[in-house]
């Protein structure tokens, strides 16, 4: 019962407390593969919308989290909005015998990305106070392709100039298509905010 629920929250084994923690980055995780291939008996390659994976962050999801001795619940709310967003895929899991991937691939779209549904009310209120901007921009974005431990890296970078996107890895450069991108196994992404270019031109 609720009263039960009230009771409980006061004993140390349940109390709710909250931390505020800077974040580099934030790391974002991959719901689990499916188990079973496909009619043809190939394995199925899972999809998945940036949105739904970032409910993460939203404060109200709760995730479980064990260690050898507790089980907790933990809540992640974004308080402020940087600059630059770094979000990295939590692709790789080591067990106690291997080291293993995740090959979901995350649905997002290059620009617009709206992470005001995310944000607690007090954090929207300010950032509207102070015209800050909670839409993103994707200007590059980090793939590994391969297996785990001997895979391969790529990266694709906007440049901001002409609007075009290119392909690196090691000394080969090419120009990509944007929708080649969303198709690619993202492992780090950056996120430039809509409004931040225009505040450093015009601090200059």
């Amino acid at each position: 019962s609720e009263d039960e629920k009230r009771k409980l929250l006061t004993t140390e084994e349940y109390y709710e407390y909250d931390e505020e923690t800077p974040y580099l980055f934030l790391s974002v995780d991959l719901p689990p593969p499916p188990l079973f291939r496909d009619e043809t008996k190939e394995s199925i390659i899972p999809q998945v919308p940036l949105f739904q994976i970032l409910t993460k962050f939203d404060g109200q999801t709760a995730r479980e989290y064990k260690t050898y001795k507790e089980n907790f619940l933990k809540r992640y709310e974004i308080t402020k909005l940087p600059p630059y967003l770094i979000m990295c895929f939590r692709r790789f899991t080591k067990n106690t015998f291997y080291l293993e991937k995740n090959p979901t691939i995350v649905n997002f779209p290059i620009k617009n990305v709206d992470l005001r549904d995310l944000l607690p009310p007090d954090v929207v209120t300010a950032a509207a106070a102070e015209n800050t901007s909670s839409v993103y921009d994707l200007i590059s974005n980090v793939v590994h392709d391969g297996e785990p431990g001997k895979g391969t890296y790529r990266v694709h970078v906007l440049h901001k100039g002409t609007g075009t996107w290119y392909e690196m890895q090691d000394l080969h450069v090419i120009d990509v298509l944007p929708q080649m991108i969303t198709l690619s196994e993202s492992y780090v992404q950056i996120w430039e905010r809509r409004d931040f270019e225009k505040l450093v031109n015009n601090s200059t």
